[in-house]
């Protein structure tokens, strides 16, 4: 082999190389769940509901006074997983003349998983399902089932333990739902608590 081939072909062997680390580097660098510091190992449950959270779609927002969660999650390969796997919905009103008549989850689990964007961590929930019933006289959505699919992203706070779903979150996590072809914005804020084995131990994304 000549010289300067050698150099060319070492060149590309180090680039390679550099490359592999970086991209290991960045899969390790994942945010996984964790206890009181520690990653969690095996599954754990936790439970939650919202302090506040609206679904604004044509113009009016949809709130739920109890706007319940049950999540499991677990580790794998050092990125936090989970699947939420119930969702009850209760006492339902929109901020216009439009009732909520009937309003249900479905289609469980939602899968979800924790990224990173720049220097926040984020959790990705996909395959959202929820049907709405709108009614009232004067409501232009009177008699039709809305159904709200996509998938949603909320900024991690590991201080509040909790996720927070905003118009931003959304954006940095490239996530988007949707209804009736129109798009839906998602506000809410979901703190969390351990329900099994990790019973009253910090949970934090990191």
């Amino acid at each position: 082999m000549r010289p300067r081939t050698a150099r060319i072909a070492l060149g590309a062997l180090l680039a390679a190389l550099m490359l592999s680390a970086a991209l290991a580097s960045s899969a390790s660098a994942a945010p996984a769940w964790k206890f009181n510091g520690k990653a969690l190992e095996g599954t754990e449950t936790i439970l939650g509901g919202a302090e506040k959270s609206g679904l604004s779609m044509w113009g009016m927002t949809t709130t739920c006074t109890n706007f319940l969660y049950e999540v499991e999650i677990w580790n794998s390969a050092g990125t936090g997983k989970g699947n939420i796997t119930n969702l009850p919905l209760f006492n339902c009103y929109t901020n216009s003349t439009c009732t909520v008549e009937a309003i249900e989850a479905e289609e469980f689990p939602w899968p979800s998983e924790l990224k990173t964007v720049g220097t926040s961590n984020y959790l990705v929930v996909k395959e959202v399902d929820v049907w709405i019933l709108y009614g009232g006289w004067f409501c232009p959505l009177w008699g039709i089932w809305a159904n709200v699919t996509g998938s949603a992203g909320g900024l991690i706070n590991n201080t509040t333990e909790s996720a927070t779903f905003s118009p931003s979150s959304f954006a940095a996590t490239g996530t988007e739902l949707e209804a009736l072809g129109e798009s839906v914005e998602w506000n809410g804020v979901f703190p969390t608590e351990a329900f099994k084995w990790h019973r009253g131990e910090a949970l934090t994304a990191s």
